[in-house]
């Protein structure tokens, strides 16, 4: 019967003396098999336990008998559930044939031609006053075409499952207080809505989510293809001026931005942050969740740990270094024989390539695939990759900022027979394994890219891959979870992903393409995707769309650059900002001239670098308690001068969502207006005149000198192929230029660069600007001396 209309049926038999244990076994991988659209329990009564019919998920239960489905029944709402077959067969029979006897006359003969439905009351263990169809005479048995028919309703459901939901937000109330209290204790005021729940507020399935507790979950990479056909919404990147040392909240007005737009304008809308490193969370900065009433909550998980990913990060990162050296460790002690046996060692008698090692083959030009077909030449190029120490370029992390790891020396131990060598440890998330997770497109994406990043170079030149070194596959089963963004949620309920991590100043410094593209089917054709970019606008809004929109497709639709009066009087004239350090009188009190010279310099190159790439810019001043009502007037005056679409006042620190409805209402005007979104360069022009077009476009320099290592390096890469690729300049963030104590808009420098590197995995071309360090190092008073634990309670104090 289930042929004759399509269906496909499987039957399962299990044995006769089969336990409880097993029907739940099997119950349970049907439950989970996105195939199986119905399941029927074709078991003896004493089988059909309590805990057995529990087990079966009331979507596939087609039979109509778990408890949900009964307790949908008898509340009368069957509408989401099954209704029982053998009740649905009686319904469908009484409204389609004529009469109804309760039984069969005692002694008649049965018409088998009639429309009569006759019943007989269940026997055996169950219940009594149940009763099951007999059948209608010359009919096919009733309930199995009712369970059929429920196959084909619970696909039905299905499918509609599968599109695009419109979203049912229940928005968290904020009551803030005045004076505001510290983020720790705003975030531990407010009860966060379950992962699960937010989840199914905006549209995501079951199935898509992986929960790691209560408030947090990874959210599965399918989404992207089940709603394939769903049109995007509303790109919003928030950039930012060249903050203070103490930043200016940037992150702040994410969070309450996307709050006013869902909370108070009822748009969809959608945050995507970067993962705080432990470095500066313990360092100088601090956490990276927001502050105030604008916040992603719980702060504590956000900050610490969350969801492993940087973990997964240091892992992968430090396996490839382990690699390299213990590979130049056994090349330079074994002959080649001798490693040949051990890479390709005999097993049973017989000797195997890896696939992994096939494809080192491939690229040696070899075809074989029988290890006693090499020749003796053959065996040395496939098991010598020959690096060169002087020209390794992968080093160690940790997610900590430790300034003695900056420059080491490894293999001192009498176990690696003086095979020592200089090297160093970056900050993990300057790791290129950080920037290929934010930059990937998807799970074979990124293991294509691990496999091609280059650690360093051979003896005769040739660029030596995680691939060539055969620990591409597993550095993939290390990142398999962490490509997945996290969701969490904002003070106010709204959605949150969390994803990638790296630093702008000494990375790409976006959160990951994976989050944008996933919150951008999930807000809708009329929502609103704001996602942050590292430090200022030279920086990490210059990488966004010169990398990030080239790797990616994505194109922003406006640009929210966040400024404070506290860092325009610093790029007015004012007196140097440092972290631990009381604020100078000029940044407490009004000060219009100072405010006015910050406008007039590094506010109004910000705002021409955003429009180099076309993207219309709406300034918003992220208002401090300090600023009088005669400063923030000057600044919204003075950038629409310097060319701003917009300039609005926020207050979402105080005020959360409400404080930002106005800014809400200015991106949402800037992302109707027609965008002519361009790249700044080519990525066929040379290495070289790349650089030299960001430096002098951007930064604002007369021109860039070369070291004669960036040289030599750049002439390395172009002769490997990798000309043209875009850039990633390695920069302070303190300063327009090189110098961190340049403030405003400094003109009439050279930039130097010092070195460069290449990251191929993640795409791009890595020059490092003076003396950029790639791992910061700790103050005189670390965050860390505020932070500690209540050890009966387990709550976190001292962040913030």
């Amino acid at each position: 019967m289930a042929g004759k209309i399509g269906l496909n049926v499987a039957q399962i038999c299990l044995t006769k003396d089969c336990t409880e244990d097993e029907i739940v076994d099997e119950l349970s991988k049907l439950n989970e098999d996105p195939r199986v659209r119905g399941v029927y329990l074709h078991l003896a009564p004493a089988l059909l336990t309590g805990r057995v019919i529990s087990t079966l998920a009331p979507e596939k239960d087609v039979d109509g008998v778990a408890d949900l489905n009964m307790g949908r029944l008898v509340r009368g709402d069957p509408s989401e559930g099954f209704v029982p077959a053998e009740a649905m067969a009686v319904m469908e029979v009484l409204e389609s044939h004529g009469e109804f006897h309760p039984q069969p006359p005692v002694g008649e003969n049965i018409d088998r031609n009639s429309n009569i439905l006759w019943l007989s009351p269940c026997v055996g263990d169950t219940a009594v006053g149940v009763w099951l169809v007999v059948g209608v005479m010359g009919q096919p048995n009733m309930c199995v075409l009712v369970s059929l028919q429920n196959v084909v309703l619970g696909s039905c459901r299905w499918l509609r499952e599968q599109q695009y939901q419109d979203w049912s937000l229940r928005l968290l109330k904020l009551q803030p207080l005045n004076p505001v209290p510290s983020d720790i204790q705003i975030s531990r005021a407010q009860t966060p809505k379950s992962v699960q729940q937010l989840a199914q507020e905006i549209g995501l399935l079951p199935g898509e989510l992986e929960p790691y507790g209560r408030n947090k979950a990874k959210v599965r990479l399918s989404l992207l293809e089940r709603l394939q056909a769903q049109p995007d919404g509303n790109l919003v990147l928030v950039a930012g001026i060249t903050p203070t040392p103490l930043g200016e909240g940037k992150s702040t007005v994410t969070i309450g931005l996307v709050q006013a737009l869902s909370a108070h304008l009822k748009l969809n809308s959608f945050a995507c942050l970067r993962q705080p490193s432990q470095g500066p969370t313990f360092g100088v900065k601090g956490g990276a969740a927001g502050g105030g009433y604008a916040q992603v909550i719980p702060m504590e998980e956000f900050n610490l740990h969350l969801t492993g990913d940087i973990h997964a990060i240091t892992a992968a990162n430090n396996l490839v270094a382990a690699a390299i050296d213990a590979r130049m460790l056994h090349e330079a002690t074994q002959s080649d024989k001798a490693l040949f046996n051990r890479l390709v060692p005999s097993v049973n008698g017989v000797r195997k390539f890896s696939p992994i090692q096939i494809s080192r083959l491939r690229r040696l030009g070899l075809s074989t695939t029988e290890p006693a077909s090499l020749t003796a030449e053959e065996v040395r190029a496939f098991v010598r990759l020959d690096l060169d120490p002087s020209k390794l370029t992968w080093q160690r992390v940790v997610d900590t900022n430790d300034r003695f790891l900056r420059k080491i020396t490894v293999g001192q131990a009498s176990t690696e027979k003086g095979h020592s060598r200089e090297t160093g440890f970056d900050i993990a998330v300057a790791s290129e394994i950080m920037a290929i997770l934010a930059l990937a497109d998807g799970l074979g994406d990124m293991r294509v890219r691990l496999a091609r990043m280059v650690v360093g170079t051979s003896r005769s030149g040739q660029p030596i891959t995680a691939e060539d070194l055969g620990v591409s596959g597993a550095l993939a089963v290390l990142m398999k979870d962490a490509i997945k963004p996290t969701l969490m949620q904002t003070l106010e309920g709204t959605p949150v992903f969390v994803h990638a991590g790296p630093f702008a100043n000494i990375a790409h410094g976006n959160s990951s393409v994976l989050a944008d593209k996933l919150a951008l089917k999930l807000v809708g054709r009329d929502g609103f995707v704001v996602t942050e970019a590292g430090f200022g606008a030279d920086i990490g809004m210059e990488k966004f769309f010169s990398i990030k929109c080239r790797a990616s497709g994505l194109r922003p639709s406006a640009v929210v650059l966040v400024a404070t009066v506290r860092a325009l009087k610093m790029h007015g004239g004012g007196p140097n900002v440092s972290a631990g350090s009381p604020l100078p009188r000029e940044y407490i009190d009004e000060n219009l001239s100072l405010v006015t010279g910050g406008c007039h310099s590094n506010l109004r190159k910000q705002i021409e670098i955003a429009h180099l790439f076309g993207v219309p810019v709406v300034v918003a001043l992220n208002v401090f308690k300090t600023d009088t009502a005669a400063e923030i007037a000057l600044v919204c005056r003075l950038a629409l001068e310097c060319g701003a679409r917009a300039a609005v006042p926020c207050h979402h620190w105080a005020l959360g969502g409400r404080g930002s409805v106005e800014l809400a209402r200015a991106v949402k005007e800037a992302s109707a207006a027609p965008s002519h979104f361009q790249f700044l360069y080519e990525t066929e022009m040379p290495i070289v005149e790349k650089i030299r077009t960001i430096a002098q476009k951007v930064y604002g320099a007369d021109d860039i000198a070369l070291s004669p290592q960036a040289e030599a390096e750049i002439q390395t890469y172009e002769q490997q192929g990798y000309r043209s690729l875009p850039i990633c300049m390695a920069k302070t963030h303190l300063s327009l230029s090189h110098m961190p104590d340049k403030k405003g808009a400094p003109t009439g420098f050279t930039l130097p660069i010092r070195t460069v590197r290449a990251s191929i995995g993640a795409g791009f071309i890595y020059p490092l600007v003076g003396t950029m360090s790639t791992m910061p190092g700790l103050p005189t008073r670390p965050c860390f001396y505020d932070i500690d634990l209540d050890p009966v309670t387990e709550e976190i104090t001292g962040l913030f």
